[in-house]
This record gives structure tokens, sequence and C-alpha cells, in this order.
């Protein structure tokens, strides 16, 4: 399973290149799923409908199914967050995986930054991040794009020279948070 991370502060533009970056791969013919962080409380159930009174009744998951999609809801019920490997595993066989936030966490990462945005990058301290897609000339020292050169970072990601960097199974560092 090859991962890539888009990370970067909030409002420079990660979900905007993730959702561009997910299409352009699929336009190529390549199976992509996608992970999204959040800070915040999630819930994609509303009170009131039957799931939702499922899980407030107790259960830990629950699957709502349909005609269109299924989705998995899983309480933590006071549990830890889950660390990324472990969401990578619950997720189904595919060519690529898009992984929007877990900024912290060691694997291969894209950060997006623009000029407005007012924290300082992410990559001087961050060794994971492969690339940086911005609107302004970037000191890093490895592949910098124009944010919106998509098909420049896909086919950075499917360069045969370094399909190994992506591959999450041989990343063994993730860190905790």
């Amino acid at each position: 399973m090859n991962v890539i991370g888009i990370v970067g502060w909030k409002n420079c533009g990660k979900t905007t290149l993730a959702s561009a970056l997910i299409r352009e791969l699929a336009r190529r013919g390549l199976t992509v799923n996608a992970i999204k962080h959040a800070h915040h409380s999630v819930d994609v159930d509303q009170p009131g409908t039957d799931s939702y009174r499922h899980r407030e009744a107790g259960a830990r998951e629950v699957i709502l199914a349909g005609g269109q999609r299924f989705a998995i809801m899983h309480e933590l019920r006071g549990a830890g967050e889950p660390a990324l490997k472990d969401l990578l595993a619950r997720l189904g066989p595919c060519d690529w995986v898009v992984v929007e936030g877990f900024k912290t966490h060691a694997h291969p990462k894209i950060e997006v930054h623009r000029r407005e945005c007012v924290q300082a990058p992410l990559y001087p301290e961050d060794p994971s991040v492969v690339a940086v897609a911005v609107d302004y000339t970037a000191d890093f020292q490895g592949p910098v794009f124009d944010v919106n050169d998509v098909a420049g970072i896909a086919d950075f990601l499917l360069n045969p020279a370094h399909p190994e960097r992506y591959n999450y199974e041989r990343e063994s560092n993730e860190s905790a948070s």
C-alpha cells in the first residue's frame, strides 16, 4: 500500500490539494483510498437516526449500509485515538492512500504552504516531508512544486525511481501522536 500524506496548517490548502491529487491518481486508473484526520469531535451520524440510536445504546461499531455506500462508525469509548497504521490496516486494497492531516506521524508527506499562512512551514523540522507544494520560492532540499501542479506531483509520486519511499509497510518509526 502506497501512502502519501498531505499536511500543512489550517486554511493553507490541504483539502484542495488532497482532493485534486485523489482525482488525478484516479483519472490515471489507480485505486485510491483516503484518510482525513480531524482535531475536533467528528460525528458523521445525526441524532435521531437509527444508527445513532444504536451507538448511543452502546454498540462499539455500527455499519450503515445502503445501495450506494456503507460507513462503519466505531466508538472509541474512552480508548485512545487510533494510530495511522491501525487505520490503514482497516482499509480495503488499493494502489494509493492519500492521508490528509496526521502531521506529527512519520509517514511520507507533502507539505502545502502558502504565502498567506501565518505559521512557519513544517518541513524544516520534519524529515518525513518528501516534497513541498507552495505558491512562493521555498528553501527546501527536495522537490518543490507549485501548489497547483497536481499532475507534476502525481508524476513525482509515480516515478519508478523511488517507489519504495511511499510503501507504508516499510515505515517503522511512526510517532505516537
